[in-house]
């Protein structure tokens, strides 16, 4: 196979004509590291190389981009860019990112529980699921949540004066708003001790 054209395209990409006929799109840099040019001639060994430090390096830069802007999970990376990578490289360059300390599901866990539970005053059975939809073991959120010392009940309190006060008044309000306490993982007798405790405090 001999490569007979390269011509430029977006996002730093080089079209890839081999025997006259477009083949493919290929990161510009890879090329040129590869001395790639107009009468290279490749195998389908050297060609499935290219291919996939290509993809790589496409991925590494994705990821690197994706994670200036915000803390992600490695499951959270990985699912990014097998958008546009392989599994393979996509799970590679995650691992990349996790040797250089760029992505530490330990710190995301406990940085997101934080927030979970004393932003968003959610319980810790539901900020469990929530780490665990992110990719965190089951085992590492039982241990990072173990360590937060939380009361459910003054959870509770606390969320229903800022979010539903106003929606106590009626039964219907009253319904819906054990149904949102419950979608957040509270077990009824919390939430029962705590709208005690909020209309007698209130």
């Amino acid at each position: 196979m001999t490569v007979t054209d390269i011509k430029p395209a977006k996002k730093a990409l080089s079209m890839l004509y081999i025997d006259g006929e477009y083949a493919m799109k290929l990161d510009t840099a890879t090329l040129k590291e590869n001395c790639v040019k107009v009468g290279t001639v490749l195998d389908d060994g050297e060609l499935k190389e290219l291919i996939e430090k290509s993809d790589y390096r496409r991925a590494k830069e994705k990821a690197l981009w994706l994670i200036s802007g915000k803390d992600y999970s490695k499951k959270q990376l990985a699912d990014k860019l097998r958008k546009e990578s392989s599994e393979e490289t996509a799970q590679e360059v995650c691992e990349r990112m996790e040797e250089l300390g760029l992505v530490n599901d330990e710190n995301y866990a406990r940085r997101y529980a934080h927030d979970l539970l004393y932003l968003k005053k959610m319980s810790k059975r539901g900020a469990k699921y929530k780490l665990m939809e992110k990719g965190i073991d089951r085992d590492l959120c039982e241990e990072i949540l173990d360590d937060f010392e939380v009361d459910p009940v003054d959870q509770l309190v606390e969320l229903i004066d800022r979010k539903y006060a106003d929606k106590l008044d009626d039964e219907k309000g009253r319904r819906r708003t054990i149904a949102a306490l419950q979608r957040l993982g509270y077990g009824w007798g919390d939430i029962k001790s705590a709208l005690r405790a909020f209309e007698e405090e209130y």
